[in-house]
């Protein structure tokens, strides 16, 4: 089954945190939560958490493993995970594929993994060899579906040109940075994407917390990204876009992050954008994406503040 035709939650569930701000116990209490309000679309990658002192990269991947074996759910759960961002498997060589998709399997304890994502375009790689690998795993089942992540344009172009030139699998969907303060993707990179009918899951999607409306001149937040988020403060455009977020937040009696999310999922070849968690009072606001629905006045309202 194509990714475009997954029946997806339009949430995605980023893993990133798991086995990092959020330990196993907790994380369990996530997914539970996520899955039981309908949730099935889960990203991690093999990389997380190799930053945390003593991780090797894969911890997340563990994390979601034994919670789908634990829950029997392994066929209600679509699972992206990610290779070539792992310093110790770095790179997107036929080699170091194939070795990364069996611990990610070994990890996550399938026989397959629903989207495998190229974490980094490798310049080094020729594409043909990358690809090539890609659509091998595709054919023995390993894997069902590819994506392109923090790729250029112009580069996504030129991948998706040679898949059609020597038939081999194609990027389906792309995973960039984009949010009401980080507006890059819409230009030639998005050009891209629905000129050739593909999707996005964007990720910080609450631009590191700061969309979530907590940081704010003179207030301290305890958060391992809070030096990064609190950055948007010192912009023009980042208070005005806090201010638009919680008038549109106060008329559907929801909270900034909610509102952020549903401006995200409305734009154009947006499919669900990945927003994490680090427990599950904070899981609760993303959950509500899924029943808010931004007026055309709203939208024009946060587009114009955020610009």
């Amino acid at each position: 089954m194509s990714f475009s035709e997954l029946n997806l939650f339009p949430l995605c569930l980023g893993g990133n945190v798991f086995g990092w701000t959020a330990d196993r116990e907790t994380s369990f209490a996530i997914l539970d939560a996520y899955a039981e309000a309908g949730g099935n679309f889960v990203d991690t990658a093999d990389s997380y958490s190799h930053w945390v002192p003593g991780h090797a990269g894969g911890e997340s991947e563990t994390i979601i493993g034994e919670w789908m074996a634990s829950r029997r759910n392994r066929d209600r759960v679509v699972v992206a995970t990610k290779v070539g961002m792992l310093p110790a498997r770095s790179g997107l060589s036929p080699a170091n594929i194939r070795v990364s998709v069996e611990g990610s399997l070994r990890r996550l304890g399938t026989d397959h993994i629903d989207l495998y994502w190229a974490h980094i375009d490798d310049a080094e790689t020729p594409l043909e060899e990358t690809l090539g690998t890609f659509d091998a795993l595709i054919r023995e089942g390993k894997i069902r579906n590819i994506g392109a992540s923090n790729h250029e344009a112009g580069r996504l172009a030129e991948a998706l040109e040679v898949s059609e030139r020597d038939g081999l699998a194609r990027y389906g969907v792309v995973q960039q940075h984009y949010n009401l303060v980080e507006r890059g993707y819409e230009g030639a990179l998005r050009d891209v994407v629905a000129g050739a009918g593909l999707t996005s899951t964007p990720y910080f999607g609450l631009a590191r917390g700061f969309l979530t409306g907590k940081y704010r001149p003179g207030v301290e937040v305890d958060s391992p990204r809070a030096g990064k988020a609190s950055e948007y403060l010192a912009t023009e455009r980042g208070p005005r876009v806090l201010d638009a977020l919680e008038k549109v937040a106060a008329a559907h009696g929801a909270v900034p992050a909610t509102i952020a999310l549903a401006w995200l999922a409305a734009q154009p070849t947006v499919a669900a954008p990945i927003a994490s968690a680090r427990d599950v009072e904070q899981l609760r606001p993303l959950l509500a994406v899924a029943e808010v629905e931004l007026t055309e006045d709203e939208l024009a309202l946060l587009d114009e503040a955020s610009r």
